[in-house]
């Protein structure tokens, strides 16, 4: 499938909306990392464009306590590849974390 030829305005445009994402999302995982967000408050918002497109791991390394090791064995324990995002989860796989987690 080829890439849609975009304007430079849209493609300014675009990479604004990319970086405001990325921003969008590294100030959710800060405010998990400081506690003032739950997991289970993120968890419940898939359908959210920030929450969604987030990598489960990269979500699971903000929680306090918890590094890429400890976040990789807790994956493969739960059966969750590496690559899912928060969207892609089903409902088994986040009460598992959940109850894994709490």
């Amino acid at each position: 499938m080829a890439l849609p030829r975009l304007t430079d305005a849209e493609r300014k445009a675009a990479l604004r909306k990319a970086l405001e994402v990325r921003r969008q999302r590294a100030a959710l995982k800060a405010s998990v990392k400081k506690g003032q967000t739950s997991l289970s408050s993120v968890l419940s918002r898939p359908s959210d464009p920030i929450v969604g497109k987030m990598k489960v791991s990269a979500l699971l390394e903000s929680l306090p306590g918890i590094g890429k090791a400890r976040s990789r064995r807790l994956m493969e324990k739960l059966s969750i590849d590496s690559s899912r995002r928060v969207q892609g989860l089903g409902s088994r796989q986040r009460e598992l974390l959940l109850k894994e987690l709490s």
